[in-house]
């Protein structure tokens, strides 16, 4: 009877630990039954776009999702079209959506009923960068001229930008800040068509991310005169940064992607691990180089903390500006 307890004892302690190791298996099984929505809260044609678009072929090349990525566009409102998409779309496990700074600075601005801290934080693939803009056909060869020449223009001087409260506005009106001056700021639907406003001469500066005007510089159709970052940019060796030239003025975006409120945690790990296969590819590592994109890998709760570090520098800069009220 002894013999015959123990035996069965034991079966009973091995299946449960099958049991045990059993779950977490069937949790990391999980997978997405349909086609995985990724909204991009920006117009088409921007660096946010071409970006989020780059991702999707990756995933579809590498294999790194059993279902297809599909890029939707929801620009409208600067984000703010996205952010309540998002929002919507709670508990949702087959929608994630790929931000830029307008993550914090929308909801900042305008109430929409959405608070960042509710979505769900999977990866933070970049940080993308600034550099001040002007065409080829300038005069206009250092950051001295640029200043000279947006003074003498009286306020009349075109600076294009993707609307007002979006990062290219911030860093305008930190240089208007920091000399004194005045620019008539043009808005556009994307970064894209910024780029080609300025080599068409509709407009006579931009700070728009290197990605954006890559091939027109390459063409030797436009001109960076400084970059806002640390160090030099390594695809512009020759072009000074704001700090060296003695005004510490830095600024990137967040190339990052997040889930609705409320996600599965077993869709948050599928997700979490697909974008850390691609941060490892050949293709994502090359373009991040030649764009002058800043590599930075983080996820989960690094990334939440993150996310709410940068909300509250933004809130500092918006209310300096006068674009909020103080808190």
């Amino acid at each position: 009877m002894t013999d015959s307890f123990t035996r069965r004892a034991a079966l009973g302690l091995a299946s449960a630990a099958a049991m045990t190791l059993a779950l977490p298996a069937v949790a990391s099984d999980w997978k997405p039954q349909k086609p995985v929505e990724m909204v991009i809260m920006a117009g088409q044609g921007g660096g946010a776009d071409r970006l989020a678009r780059l991702f999707q072929s990756i995933i579809q090349k590498e294999n790194l999702s059993s279902m297809p990525i599909l890029p939707v566009n929801k620009g409208g409102g600067s984000g703010a079209e996205a952010l309540r998409y998002l929002k919507d779309k709670e508990g949702d496990a087959h929608t994630i959506m790929a931000t830029l700074n307008s993550y914090y600075t929308t909801p900042l601005r305008t109430d929409i009923g959405v608070d960042i801290e509710e979505y769900t934080p999977i990866a933070r693939m970049a940080l993308d960068t600034f550099v001040l803009w002007v065409n080829a056909d300038s005069d206009i060869q250092t950051l001295d001229d640029y200043v000279a020449a947006v003074k003498a223009a009286g306020g009349e001087w075109k600076m294009g930008g993707t609307g007002t409260g979006q990062e290219d506005s911030l860093v305008t009106a930190m240089l208007e800040k920091e000399f004194g001056i005045k620019h008539t700021y043009v808005p556009f639907k994307g970064g894209g068509t910024v780029a080609k406003n300025l080599v068409g001469g509709h407009i006579d500066s931009t700070v728009n991310n290197p990605s954006e005007q890559m091939g027109f510089w390459q063409a030797g159709k436009s001109r960076p005169i400084a970059a806002f970052t640390t160090d030099r940019i390594a695809v512009f060796p020759d072009v000074p940064t704001m700090t060296e030239l003695g005004y510490p003025m830095t600024y990137t975006m967040q190339r990052s992607f997040v889930a609705p409120p409320g996600t599965p945690p077993e869709a948050v790990a599928y997700y979490t691990a697909m974008f850390e296969k691609l941060a490892e590819s050949e293709e994502w590592q090359t373009y991040a180089s030649e764009k002058a994109l800043q590599t930075d890998l983080l996820t989960g709760d690094a990334l939440q903390a993150y996310f709410l570090e940068e909300r509250q520098r933004h809130n500092d800069i918006l209310t300096s500006m006068g674009e909020i009220a103080g808190s």
